[in-house]
């Protein structure tokens, strides 16, 4: 099983950890990933904002790069899939723009070649099953709230991913790995994602309602699929007199614990909120 990597720029800078932990799963997994070589920005969060051609033309050039290799493109950031995923949606409904697209390029496009999030890759086209065999420490005492955010699956009929109000894919997921999955109402509300560069304010407001939502489902800890959720959800909360900071996970990184990888706790020590504390009290650590 193989596909063309596009790691995105937080993948390779702020979140380094989530890289990390999908390239030890995947391997461990038997997944080949094969980094597109020469990739570029693909626009999140801004570009679709100030230049809609430059949004299509930035993540298109990646595509025509995993096209060159023959491959379908894994993506771990849901924002660059979304990006991804928009891009291709335009230009397989616009002969003209892909046209000019390939011309300021300077590639040929093949859009018969898929765009993937790594979730789909492991829980579709691997399966559930051979997850389960590679388990080696069940997340036994491990409550999540599993957090899909804006991206992944809106607007359905471009994203392809996932029921848009309900989504299960990364509930199965946790559930195969051994943890206790919480139902609850907040999985795919906006945690405010770029606003923190210019109103704080609302972000925090975002992130309370989500974490607060998480803690009444019962859940000790969030676990995503987004760099740029996971760095608002372990920054922004302001946690009532009381409580604890809740842990935020990469879903790859417990993926990482469950079966037994040697580098998971240099993964949790890049968190803002160092979740070893909690694992270490459900016995997930020692």
């Amino acid at each position: 099983m193989k596909f063309a990597y596009y790691p995105g720029c937080s993948l390779e800078g702020s979140s380094l950890e989530f890289n990390e932990s999908v390239l030890a799963v995947a391997k461990t997994l038997g997944i080949e990933l094969v980094e597109l070589p020469d990739w570029n920005c693909c626009g999140a969060s801004s570009a679709h904002h100030v230049d809609k051609f430059l949004s299509i033309a930035l993540p298109a050039r990646n595509m025509a790069i995993a096209g060159e290799l023959g491959l379908d493109m894994a993506v771990a950031c849901a924002a660059c899939f979304s990006r991804e995923k928009h891009a291709r949606h335009e230009l397989r409904a616009d002969p003209e723009l892909k046209s000019r697209v390939e011309e300021i390029i300077g590639k040929k496009l093949n859009l018969d070649h898929q765009v993937r999030h790594m979730l789909d890759v492991v829980v579709r086209e691997l399966g559930i099953e051979r997850v389960r065999e590679k388990v080696a420490r069940p997340l036994k005492g491990l409550k999540v709230a599993c957090y899909y955010g804006c991206y992944l699956v809106r607007p359905p009929a471009v994203m392809e991913f996932d029921d848009p109000e309900n989504p299960r894919i990364m509930d199965d997921l946790m559930r195969a790995l051994g943890a206790d999955v919480r139902d609850w109402s907040s999985k795919i509300d906006c945690c405010g994602g770029s606003l923190v560069l210019y109103r704080i304010d609302i972000a925090e407001k975002l992130v309370g309602g989500i974490v607060k939502d998480a803690r009444e489902s019962g859940a000790d800890a969030i676990v995503c699929a987004c760099p740029l959720c996971q760095s608002n959800l372990d920054i922004r909360q302001r946690p009532g007199e009381g409580e604890e900071r809740m842990p935020v996970f990469f879903f790859t990184e417990l993926m990482g614990l469950a079966m037994g990888l040697p580098d998971v706790r240099s993964w949790l020590k890049k968190h803002i909120t160092s979740p070893l504390k909690y694992l270490e009290s459900v016995g997930l650590v020692s």
